[in-house]
């Protein structure tokens, strides 16, 4: 009953409203990125095939200029949730509108990517623009000074999450023990002046590795903690700039500084920046009126949210050689995964084989993310038999030659060569024709890497 009351009581809107702003510019330059890099044809208009989430196979990139027009909404969407016009049209819009572009080809999911389609689903259920906004200017009645307590504690959830989970999976032997994959990645910044000896030594990829697993795992209670909340949001501000400039991981670092601003006092914006233009509010003198199943959503969301990064329990093997269960788990900068693949069509009939190379049927950024997860290779092989099919041979049985290498190991196989994937089916039972990962000696392996938006 007294956790139930402290959600329910008023806060302060300014923290809400403060951070619709800040997450609405980083979505506006979210939207203007791919316009400015050449993403959009690179991504949605080059490749001749696509891969497919489970389920989500009905999803087209549109035909000639309608991904243009697409991303040109969604930075028109983008902008709404910053002024606040329009605000749950907005936000809901943008929302449904990045899940579309990037269901259309799992070759580009992005942990932040998700992470943004799951902030925009649950600001969507928030009157976020009831202060600073052209909504609440426009009609006093969305005005309010005060919103209850649980509406922010939602979006703290929905940040925190990332980070506990993210650093639960780093308490692995690769991460703890072998300072993988840092020490690939850092070894790389060795000709950078005055820093680059320090970056390639390997007592500073174990000090980074370490480091990295405990801030995740305490990030989150030293910002609650309001006698350590200033030190950590610093920190905070210094370790996701220090990646940013470390590694390609595009906005992540950004959004995950804007999510970090909602543990302050509710009322910080007031304190910090007097000067910030406002639309005047008015006290609330009435309980918000919200609909009945709007809380129970959002719990059951919570409990999936929960569950999602650890279905990955439920298969054998080692998580990120097989990536069973990896996606939407938070998973962030756990692996460094590099593979290699190649494709025999035989014709069971007359036992003609084809040697079949990826780059004839995808770009080369779709071809180095397929060759190291074995559901697209899967994918990649029913697109190569259906192609055979339709030049005329029955039934064609198509065989994959995988190699992988996780983490700095030798390469081995990945899959099972001698089964035939145009047989198989992708869903959510375990994949048998996964090989096991064997250990090995190390082994620097040449990186596949591609910009990440």
């Amino acid at each position: 009953m007294a956790t139930n009351a402290r959600l329910q009581r008023p806060a302060d809107v300014a923290s809400l409203a403060a951070f619709r702003i800040g997450f609405g510019i980083l979505l506006l330059v979210l939207s203007l990125r791919y316009f400015a890099h050449g993403w959009i044809a690179e991504y949605f208009l080059k490749p001749a095939h696509f891969f497919k989430y489970w389920g989500f196979g009905w999803v087209q990139a549109w035909p000639g200029l309608g991904m243009y027009v697409h991303f040109g909404l969604m930075a028109l969407c983008a902008l709404g949730v910053v002024l606040g016009y329009r605000y749950r049209a907005s936000i809901l819009g943008y929302g449904l509108l990045f899940a579309y572009a990037h269901l259309i080809d799992k070759t580009n999911y992005l942990n932040h990517y998700y992470l943004v389609v799951c902030v925009c689903g649950l600001m969507a259920c928030l009157p976020l623009a009831s202060a600073w906004s052209l909504d609440a200017r426009r009609d006093e009645r969305l005005r309010r000074a005060e919103l209850p307590n649980w509406m922010l504690w939602a979006l703290r959830a929905q940040f925190g999450l990332v980070y506990v989970f993210g650093g639960i999976a780093k308490l692995n032997a690769d991460w703890l023990f072998r300072a993988e994959p840092l020490s690939s990645w850092l070894g790389r910044h060795s000709d950078w002046p005055v820093v680059g000896e320090l970056l390639a030594a390997r007592s500073t990829a174990f000090a980074m590795s370490w480091a990295g697993a405990l801030f995740d795992l305490s990030i989150v209670p030293l910002l609650l903690w309001r006698k350590s909340r200033a030190l950590a949001f610093g920190v905070l501000v210094m370790f996701h700039l220090l990646t940013a400039s470390l590694f390609s991981i595009g906005m992540f670092p950004y959004l995950m500084i804007a999510g970090a601003t909602l543990f302050f006092e509710p009322n910080w914006p007031r304190e910090w920046a007097q000067l910030l233009p406002t639309t005047p509010t008015v006290a609330v003198t009435r309980p918000l009126m919200t609909a009945r199943w709007l809380q129970p959503a959002l719990a059951a969301y919570f409990v999936v949210q929960l569950l999602l990064p650890a279905r990955h329990l439920l298969y054998p093997g080692q998580q990120c050689w097989s990536e069973q269960g990896f996606r939407f788990s938070w998973n962030v900068m756990l692996m460094e995964k590099n593979g290699a693949v190649d494709f025999r069509v035989v014709e069971p009939s007359t036992g003609r084989t084809f040697r079949v190379s990826p780059s004839d049927y995808f770009t080369p950024y779709q071809t180095a993310m397929m060759s190291t997860q074995p559901d697209m290779v899967l994918e990649a092989a029913r697109t190569i038999a259906a192609d055979y099919r339709a030049r005329g041979l029955a039934r064609p049985a198509v065989y994959a030659d995988a190699f992988a290498s996780l983490n700095g190991r030798a390469m081995q196989r990945l899959l099972d060569p001698a089964v035939d994937l145009a047989r198989e089916v992708d869903g959510l039972s375990n994949k048998t024709w996964i090989l096991p990962m064997t250990t090995e000696p190390s082994s620097r392996v040449a990186s596949i890497s591609g910009s990440l938006p």
